[in-house]
């Protein structure tokens, strides 16, 4: 007896035995009971869901002489007959990757013309109808329009978008859905059934997940597994026939993450690896089965689980353990890896710290022992600003008692104010972070982001004072350099700007820059006073003053070209122009 495979002995032959598309089926039932029937048809959706099926089961049950009921076809009429037999003259199927230039169209438009010898229709079935081209795509357009009355036209195409929109308006379009995991089982059982095979419902659960959404895909595989079983479909056996990782060492890294057991992470992930799947495989699995996890932990996500009834008990007891911020970390980690994965040199590095990582998210901070999350940075800071508050008002009273002067009375006012902090019972670092130096956000306003505005009164009683130190050119250019590094980062061009100028003193305290343009120019009046004011402050001198001025001609820098520098060279140092003669060498 000759083997026919299982997806094409289980094809489907009526509407009811079509799986998982029931609001098109009865659609389509309802369109042959009442008549109403239009010249085209588009069927269209992903691979093995049942489009050109569907269209043969429609095309014989349109020319039906005796249709039932429920609208399908009777199989006894002569029309029907005919068609399971294979030699229906009113039904003609045409594939068009292989079909698909104007002279076949032609052909095809030909056919049209003559009437059916037997039924009321002729029906047309062009399968991968994207295939066509442009031109047979144009040529098509208008008997596609308006047919004859007994020609009825079905499409199938697996990629909608790349139809023209003039064909995809002429037709009424079925979009099919992509077959559930619970609707692939319940027919592979069906199958099994039939053909006598005992199986384990988690092992076709695997069939259907590996046909991802495919039942053609799902039959042939298990035709796979069923001959490398021997009749017997377990689940072991078709992890080994399809090379599929054990969906229980996903279960148990997570255990082992939520307990931060590292090493073990480590040392399960080495046998993985042993087995012949690459880390890749690993993180695709591990993210899919995060995302599992998560959705077991609300009764309303539960259905979106596509997995056997076994696994999804298994999902919600684990989902008990984990809580939903650790998956929502563990997620975010393992898609960061997906991304990163191809562009790593080192991809076992990349997975093992992922893995490390994600075992540490559930980790205290202050755990630091080998294994574990280092403490955070952001902590350490934390810890020592909180131990450099009390000592928080010292500096300002030490600067203050060395500036007092009988001559400044509102300094010893201010001074008389303060009081004298008690000794701290711990000693820790004095220094405050956020007072090391002066920034230029410490010049600034507490007034909206972006401006630069100082509010009169805010530089400290101490820097008033020093209104006479005196300052060198190279202490000038030292302050103008770190004012403009320590610039926000908006005025980062105008920043750049000022570190190519040189503040030059003209007579002492008055500064002069040079500017190139008048634009510049008029870019650092707008905050000079702001400039000055924090030249003030680090050279001790409130007698500053800044001078802005557009170079002259004659100031300029002079442009020379190549052959100009290299005369200049050759003029400063004549054994530049030796070795031109040596190697007899030509300016390019």
């Amino acid at each position: 007896m000759e083997y026919i495979v299982s997806a094409r002995k289980y094809r489907p032959m009526t509407f009811d035995t079509v799986v998982g598309q029931t609001a098109l089926t009865t659609t389509l039932k309802n369109a042959v009971k009442s008549g109403k029937l239009a010249h085209a048809y588009l069927f269209c959706g992903p691979r093995g869901v049942g489009k050109t099926t569907c269209a043969r089961i429609f095309a014989k049950a349109i020319n039906c002489q005796n249709p039932t009921v429920e609208g399908e076809a009777c199989n006894a009429c002569e029309s029907c007959q005919s068609f399971n037999e294979q030699r229906s003259l009113n039904i003609f199927e045409l594939d068009a990757a292989s079909n698909n230039s104007v002279e076949h169209i032609k052909t095809l438009m030909e056919q049209t013309r003559i009437p059916p010898q037997l039924g009321k229709y002729k029906v047309f079935i062009i399968d991968e109808v994207h295939m066509l081209s442009t031109a047979a795509f144009n040529a098509f357009l208008k008997t596609l329009e308006e047919p004859p009355a007994h020609v009825i036209f079905i499409l199938a195409t697996t990629e909608k978008h790349k139809i023209l929109p003039t064909i995809l308006s002429r037709c009424q379009i079925y979009d099919f859905e992509r077959m559930t995991v619970r609707n692939t089982v319940n027919h592979l059982k069906h199958v099994a059934e039939q053909e006598g095979i005992t199986y384990e419902e988690q092992a076709l659960a695997i069939i259907a997940e590996k046909a991802d959404g495919g039942m053609r895909d799902a039959l042939s595989i298990f035709d796979q597994a069923s001959s490398f079983c021997q009749g017997n479909i377990t689940y072991e056996k078709v992890i080994e026939d399809l090379n599929v990782l054990d969906s229980e060492n996903y279960f148990q890294i997570i255990d082992l993450a939520v307990n931060n057991q590292v090493s073990d992470i480590m040392v399960l992930l080495n046998n993985v690896i042993n087995k012949g799947f690459n880390g890749g495989l690993l993180i695709q699995g591990l993210a899919k089965h995060v995302r599992n996890v998560l959705m077991a932990k609300d009764p309303q996500t539960l259905p979106l689980l596509e997995v056997s009834d076994q696994q999804r008990q298994r999902y919600q007891e684990q989902a008990k353990k984990c809580e939903t911020r650790f998956l929502y970390q563990a997620l975010k980690l393992m898609n960061q890896c997906d991304i990163n994965y191809r562009q790593s040199n080192n991809k076992r590095l990349l997975v093992e710290l992922t893995l490390i990582e994600m075992a540490q998210i559930t980790q205290p901070d202050e755990d630091a022992s080998a294994g574990r999350r280092p403490r955070r940075l952001k902590s350490l800071f934390k810890n020592l600003i909180r131990q450099s508050k009390p000592q928080k008002a010292a500096p300002q009273v030490a600067a203050a008692k060395t500036s007092v002067s009988p001559h400044n009375p509102d300094i010893t006012s201010q001074i008389n104010k303060v009081s004298t902090p008690s000794k701290p019972t711990n000693p820790g670092p004095t220094t405050k972070l956020g007072g090391i130096g002066f920034s230029w956000n410490n010049l600034r306003g507490r007034e909206k982001p972006g401006k630069m505005n100082i509010i009169p009164g805010t530089v400290s009683n101490t820097m008033e004072q020093q209104t006479d130190s005196s300052f060198t050119q190279e202490g000038l250019e030292l302050q103008w350099m770190a004012m403009c590094n320590r610039m926000p980062q908006q005025f980062s061009g105008i920043a750049t700007r000022m570190k190519n100028m040189n503040p030059v003193i003209t007579e002492f305290p008055m500064v002069e820059v040079i500017v190139d343009n008048a634009l510049i120019k008029q870019e650092m009046e707008d905050f000079k006073g702001r400039i000055v004011k924090t030249l003030q402050n680090a050279l001790h001198n409130n007698a500053i003053t800044l001078n802005i001025r557009i170079a002259e001609q004659q100031e300029r820098p002079i442009v020379l070209t190549r052959r100009e520098q290299f005369e200049l060279m050759s003029k400063e140092n004549p054994a530049v122009d030796k070795l031109r003669q040596v190697f007899d060498l030509e300016l390019a």
